[in-house]
């Protein structure tokens, strides 16, 4: 068997693949993460909570209406995204003159309830959801195989994540976005509905946390516990891609997700913990984040 610094290849690359499915969930959450709180200066802790919800909608689009996955990438984003929607305009926007912190214990609360109410309806135990037949299988690369799905999940994400940069940096939309964040009332004064566009915006970041819970359901177990499990570690990798950052948010989730990966082929115990060491060396050397400005 082939080594690579003494690892066993299929081992170092089976793990490197780990990283980048990892890292792929890491980047679509910091990045809906970095649009709500760049674009409207909200913390959004109920983050993996909404995560969550797109993995449950997406199952019960299956099991008690019959609609596969093709279409739960659609219509899941589409549907927990209107209810952010809904939470942005009656809770949310209430808050959007005082300290962050009132934000941030309010969206806590929310993910809290939301979490709650999944474990009273659902139990804690995961539900599966299937692979769709068209992602099934593995592609031998010759030095390992890769599964079909996870494959599958790695370039989706980067396609959206790309998609999501262009259209906040490139666009007519996004310049009025990053001008709203400026100047507000100069933006409102050319005729552009400014509350309007803040409350798109929080329901565009809530719709790619339950874009990437739909990806995650068939990999991991859809159960009230997989958003809280990660959104620790999603505001760790923003904090060091710098907050409101979105370019930062991308690279270092994926950038993350690998040094993950392969701190657990060399150093297994410390796996858990190397974000958050990342964390403190950055956050010394530029408190501000990799990406992130003053």
């Amino acid at each position: 068997m082939d080594e690579i610094f003494g690892i066993p290849a299929p081992l170092l690359f089976g793990q490197l693949l780990l990283g980048l499915i990892n890292g792929a969930f890491y980047a679509l959450l910091s990045l809906g993460l970095a649009v709500i709180f760049g674009m409207l200066n909200v913390i959004n802790f109920s983050h993996g909570a909404q995560f969550m919800l797109g993995a449950f909608v997406a199952w019960m689009l299956l099991e008690w209406l019959g609609i596969g996955y093709w279409w739960a990438l659609l219509l899941a984003p589409v549907i927990v995204g209107a209810f952010g929607i809904l939470l942005e305009r009656t809770m949310i926007a209430r808050l959007y003159k005082l300290d962050h912190l009132y934000g941030l214990l309010l969206t806590f609360g929310l993910g809290l309830i939301i979490e709650g109410l999944a474990r009273n309806e659902f139990g804690s135990s995961g539900l599966p959801y299937r692979i769709p037949p068209e992602l099934t299988g593995a592609w031998d690369l010759g030095f390992m195989f890769m599964p079909v799905y996870r494959g599958w999940v790695v370039v989706v994400a980067v396609v959206m994540c790309l998609a999501t940069w262009l259209v906040i940096e490139k666009t007519k939309i996004g310049s009025y976005l990053r001008a709203a964040t400026e100047n507000p009332a100069l933006v409102q004064a050319f005729g552009v509905n400014v509350p309007r566009m803040m409350t798109l915006t929080y329901g565009a970041g809530v719709a790619l946390a339950a874009f990437a819970g739909v990806l995650a359901a068939p990999i991991y177990s859809v159960n009230p516990q997989m958003g809280s499990n990660l959104i620790i570690i999603v505001f760790a990798v923003v904090v060091i891609g710098g907050m409101g950052s979105i370019l930062g948010s991308v690279v270092t989730g994926f950038g993350l997700g690998i040094v993950e990966g392969l701190t657990k082929v060399w150093y297994p115990e410390a796996s858990s913990t190397v974000i958050f060491v990342v964390m403190a060396i950055v956050l010394l050397a530029r408190p501000a984040g990799l990406f992130g400005r003053s």
